[in-house]
Order: structure tokens, then C-alpha cells, then sequence
């Protein structure tokens, strides 16, 4: 064993031989960002070592640092394995930091009609003349209040302790809690005098990354706390296959421990900011994608990710939260939404559900992109349904400026077609420290308008430029000049860079079409395309167009439906019957696996021009590619 200290905290931690300094990193609890899952290809886990020996290779991964980096010490946390006691420096910026994290869905009106509800009874006590049980007493009482119908509750046997004490030290006035669950209607609480007005439930986005909180009342209807935090389980990887790897090496407990604690302390955030107790949230409703709610359940995901990938539930669940360790009322439910396959999760069951897609007569696509994509085709009779990796680039990564929604992020940019100067605009408003996915998109759009690059994405260097430039690896753009960033260093996109966005784009545009020509349809055939999710929501629909990563239909047809996961939570948590649709949704989907479809490796190849080989499919982006050959001679 061997000791390795992370400065500046003085974190301590002993662990073998040759383990990487971003496995030490981990087991010491630091969140190093680590976007590509530890493959060092986004080089965003950049540490110093200040004193001991290491094994990295400098020459692979030199693309990552100037000279004056590397002899400062400078290395990737994940390619570096520690061959003794090592002091390592790991910058404020390699840490995960504050992000922007999606809170917001549509606005939607949902008529109020949640599975669990209050009644207050004031009841006779037993005489001689009329002994009926307490039970019974209490369920007629519950009855008469307007509840469901006396023989269809049942009350479970720690209720049935509870019930006789209660009754007579209340003087026969109580508040029963009474929930619609699989089997019937259940007593799950029971309080003395009126509590009728306090009854809370708690819809949850459960992201890989994130985790974002709606608390609601359940008596008025309306929503009276927001919270958001990290997801605890990136500091056992930030990836979902990392973390499928971390539960076969026994570590499936400590990944559910870690997503009950980070629902509970955005649940905490939420009750202390609306002034309630956590006692009388009575209902939580969860979405998140199959590997995230198998963890949350403590079932195994292992075969998920192993052909021929199948989870090992589909069908929505329902939990009683203790058995969880959900900070809400012990005797509360946990309702898991259900899942299509191994990639199409209950977060895209909430994404339908909120759009509303599954509804209508109109032919939908709906997309959510992140490390992977997701996407769904069809109408209320039929729905297609793909998944794929799209790769780090679009989420920042694989990009060598490219960064999360961190403080100092470019998220919107344009470029002057004369001078090729750049307007952008940052996160926080702070000097730029990178680019996000949204303003990726934004640059590769703007280069390819302004003839900055060709369809293929080379960059024409015989523009004369002083931001157009041939660098030791490759040719490159300058988007922000050394001097005006939060870096001191130039912050450009590489030609490299465009490779892996435009490969990254090409992934979904490939998937979009071979789901449409499954189904016999073309992009005139579809009414409107949905974009749900982070990604998504800070997307210039035009610039996504502009590059092929979408269909190209009118603009005006193509809508963002924010944090659509938790909007369908929303949903399911207030209206019981919208709830009762939600396994029908996920049995209406049919699956195609990409890799076993031979069209889409045609597709794909199709797609990796800007925005396409067959300019006639983009007939808008053709306009303005004409107009930049005319600018340019």
C-alpha cells in the first residue's frame, strides 16, 4: 500500500500499487470531472504531481498541456498510475463545480387527483350496544368523510398496533391517510386531530448527474418547494457503466444508499425552503433512466449492460419508501416509473407524458440528448423507439475546450461573416473558461455559415485570419483570445474537435431517420419535434438544424420541453390517472436495437457531412451555405 495526498484539502488516502490518482481521487471522496468515464479523451481531468513517482504517457496525451504544463507536473488523474507515495495538486477546476442544473418543464395544467388523501373523523367510541371494532369504526368513519368504500381499505399490521391507542388517547378524532396502492386502498398513517391540510408529495428526476425535486401539496395543488443537487454516486463514476462496474465489485448497496441521499437532501432542501415536515410527505415519484432506478431499487444491473441487455423489471413499481430509506413519511410510497429497454427508461416515459405525444393523432419525434441520446417516434397508435451512445462531444467532452454548464461556460455564440470575430456569452457572466454543448453547436453552426469549414469540417486555413491557424496537431479556430479568458490560455475548437461533434450529431440524425423509415415516414410527415432534457433546452434550434443533427422541418415546429422527466413526475404524482397510462405508454413502444439494423451504419455514414450528403434534405441550410460561397468568392 502506498499513501498519495491531494492538495490543496490535505486528503489522505492508502491504496495499491499502480492504481490510477483518479481511482485514489474517488475512494478519497474528491468528484473529479471526468466526462469521457476515465478513457482519457476529454482531458478534463487535468492534476499536478508535486513530488513522487508516477507512470503516464506524455507523448499520447500531450495534445492536453503546453510544454510549460508538463513540466509543472502536469497529468491526466486517469491515465496516470502511482508507483509510490505521491503529493497531488488537483486545481479548482478539475473538481466538479457548481452546474446549471435544468429545473424547468412546460408549464401544464394538471387537473388535482393524487393516490393519496386525508380524512379527518370525528367517531363514536364503542359501548355495549354498538362494539363493532376499531377497524371497522374507523373505516366507516373514513367512508362517511367522502373516502373510498369501507371493505375496499385495508389497514397492514403495524397500523392495526397502532390504531387502538390512538383512537382513545385522541378522544376518538383522527386523520386517517389512506392510499391507492396495488391490491386496493391502504391505511398507511394515522394522526391525532385534524392534519387533513398537510399532505405533501414530492416528484423526482433521478439523473445520472443530477437530481432536481418538485414538492407539492397535495390538498391545493400547487407547488410549494424547488431543490437541486448532484447525483452522490459520481464519486464511484461518473458514468453509468462505470457505476455498473463499481455494483459488481460489491458495491451495489453503497450505489443505493448514495441515490436515496442525494434524493434526501434535495427532499430536505425543498421542505426546510417550504417550512414542512418531512413526516407528511406521504408520496414520491420517481424518473429515471433503467440502470439509475434499478440502483435506486438495490436490484442488480448488471445484465443490463450485457447482450443481450435485459433489465430485470419493466413494469412501473411501487415501494414503501422505509425499505428505501427515503426521507419522507416511513409508511409513504415510492412509485418508480416503468421502462421500455435497457437505454429507454422511465425518464422517457416521463419525456411522452409530458409532451403529450402519446395523445395524438400527429406523428411526434421526441430527443433527448446527453452522453447518450434517446429517441422516440410515433402517435397515440404506434411509437418507435431508439437508443444510442452520442458521445461525450455534445455534453463538452471529448472536446479540448469543451465543459459542463459550470460558471464560465460559453453557452450562445455567433461569429461576424466579415472580421470572424465572435460574440458569445457566458454562464455567471464570468470570463470564458470553455464551451458547453448548446455553444458547440452554436460555433460548428456558425463556422460552416460563415465557410470558416467545409461540409466535412476541415477549416479552410487559406482564409487570412489571424484566428485561423495550423497548430502542432492540427488546424484550429480561435475563439477567445488568451488575455480575455479565465484560463490564461487560448480557448479554441481544433479540427479534431469537429471530427468527434460532427461523428456525435451523426449519431442522432442516423437514428432519427432509420426510426422514420421503420415506420414508413417522412420528415414532411412529422408535425413537430420535441427536444426534452439540459441539453435540449439551451439548443438554438436553428443551429441544430444548420449542422444535421435534426431533421430539417419549420422552425416554428420544433419545441423545447425543458426538464420533461420531472414534468412527467409532476404529472404522475397529481393526477392518478394520467399514472394509470404509463405502463400502457411503455408496452406501446416498440424497440430497435441500432446496432443490429443494417440501415443505420448507412445512415450514420450519410450524416457525417455538414449538415448531410444530400443537401436536398436541407433545403434552408443550402440557402445559406450559397450565400457564404458568394461572400467568400
Amino acid at each position: 500500500m502506498r499513501t498519495i495526498t491531494f492538495l490543496p484539502s490535505y486528503r489522505k488516502i492508502d491504496v495499491d500499487l499502480g492504481t490510477t490518482i483518479l481511482d485514489a481521487a474517488q475512494r478519497a471522496g474528491l468528484n473529479i470531472n471526468v466526462v469521457c468515464g476515465g478513457q482519457g479523451k476529454c482531458g478534463k481531468c487535468i492534476v499536478y504531481v508535486q513530488s513522487g513517482k508516477t507512470e503516464f504517457d506524455r507523448q499520447k496525451h500531450s495534445r492536453f498541456f503546453t510544454e510549460e504544463e508538463l513540466v509543472k507536473g502536469a497529468c491526466l488523474a486517469c491515465a496516470t498510475r502511482m508507483l509510490g507515495d505521491l503529493l497531488v495538486f488537483i486545481p479548482e477546476s478539475t473538481l466538479i463545480q457548481e452546474q446549471k442544473i435544468l429545473i424547468e418543464g412546460l408549464e401544464t395544467e394538471i387537473e388535482l387527483h393524487p393516490s393519496v388523501r386525508k380524512y379527518y373523523v370525528e367517531l363514536e367510541p364503542p359501548t355495549l350496544t354498538n362494539p363493532s371494532p376499531d377497524l371497522s369504526r374507523l373505516l366507516w368513519g373514513i367512508q362517511k368523510s367522502g373516502g373510498p368504500v369501507a371493505e375496499k381499505m385495508y389497514a397492514p399490521l403495524e397500523m392495526l398496533r397502532e390504531i387502538p391507542a390512538m383512537l382513545r388517547h385522541s378522544d376518538w378524532k383522527v386523520t386517517g391517510t389512506i392510499a391507492l396502492v396495488p391490491g386496493g386502498y391502504r391505511l398507511i398513517d394515522l394522526q391525532e386531530n385534524d392534519t387533513s391540510k398537510r399532505l405533501y408529495g414530492a416528484a423526482i428526476d433521478l439523473g445520472s448527474t443530477t437530481v432536481v425535486v418538485y414538492l407539492w401539496d397535495l390538498v391545493a395543488g400547487n407547488v410549494v418547494g424547488i431543490a437541486s443537487n448532484y447525483n452522490k454516486q459520481i464519486s464511484c463514476g461518473e458514468d453509468i457503466l462505470a457505476r455498473v462496474n463499481f455494483a459488481r465489485k460489491n458495491g451495489l448497496s453503497k450505489l443505493q444508499a448514495l441515490a436515496a441521499e442525494s434524493i434526501n437532501t434535495a427532499l430536505t432542501t425543498a421542505s426546510d425552503t417550504a417550512g414542512i415536515d418531512r413526516d407528511d410527505i406521504y408520496e414520491v415519484v420517481v424518473a429515471g433512466n433503467t440502470v439509475m432506478t434499478h440502483m435506486l431499487l438495490g436490484i442488480d444491473p448488471a445484465y443490463i449492460i450485457a447482450e443481450p441487455y435485459v433489465p430485470v423489471v419493466r413494469r412501473a413499481l411501487s415501494v414503501a419508501a422505509k425499505r428505501l430509506g427515503i426521507a419522507c413519511n416511513p409508511n409513504g410510497g415510492v412509485f418508480a416509473f416503468p421502462a421500455v429497454s435497457d437505454f429507454i427508461g422511465g425518464d422517457i416515459i416521463a419525456d411522452i407524458l409530458s409532451c403529450g405525444m402519446s395523445e395524438r393523432e400527429e406523428v411526434s419525434l421526441l430527443i433527448d440528448i446527453g452522453t447518450n441520446f434517446e429517441v422516440v417516434l410515433g402517435n397515440r397508435e404506434w411509437m418507435f423507439s431508439c437508443a444510442g451512445a452520442a458521445g461525450p462531444a455534445l455534453e463538452g467532452g471529448e472536446v479540448l475546450f469543451g465543459m459542463r454548464a459550470n460558471p464560465g461556460a460559453i453557452d450562445k455564440i455567433t461569429i461576424d461573416p466579415e472580421t470572424l470575430k465572435p460574440v458569445f456569452s457566458t454562464i455567471n457572466g464570468i470570463k470564458p473558461r470553455g464551451m458547453t454543448g448548446s455553444g458547440l453547436i452554436d460555433l460548428l453552426a456558425e463556422l460552416l455559415v460563415t465557410c470558416v469549414i467545409d461540409r466535412n469540417g476541415r477549416i479552410n486555413t487559406g482564409i487570412n485570419n489571424p484566428r485561423i491557424r495550423k497548430a502542432t496537431h492540427f488546424s484550429e479556430f480561435v475563439v477567445v483570445w488568451a488575455q480575455d479568458t479565465g484560463i490564461g490560455k487560448d480557448i479554441v475548437i481544433t479540427e479534431n474537435d469537429i471530427k468527434n461533434l460532427i461523428m456525435s450529431k451523426a449519431s442522432v440524425h442516423a437514428a432519427c431517420v432509420t426510426l422514420m423509415k421503420e415506420a414508413g415516414q417522412s420528415r414532411h410527415d412529422i408535425a413537430t419535434i420535441y427536444f426534452a432534457g439540459a441539453f435540449g433546452n439551451y439548443l438554438n434550434i436553428k443551429n441544430a438544424t444548420t449542422i444535421g443533427l435534426i431533421p430539417e422541418i419549420p422552425y416554428d415546429h420544433i419545441k423545447n420541453i425543458g426538464n420533461g422527466a420531472v414534468t412527467g413526475a409532476n404529472i404522475a404524482l397529481i393526477n392518478r390517472r394520467k399514472r394509470k397510462t404509463l405502463d400502457e405508454i411503455a408496452l406501446k413502444i416498440a424497440y430497435i436495437e441500432l446496432n443490429a439494423e443494417p440501415a443505420f451504419m448507412d445512415e450514420y455514414t450519410s450524416s457525417t457531412f455538414l449538415p448531410h450528403t444530400d443537401l436536398s434534405l436541407f433545403p434552408q441550410v443550402q440557402k445559406m451555405l450559397d450565400a457564404c460561397r458568394l461572400l467568400r468568392g
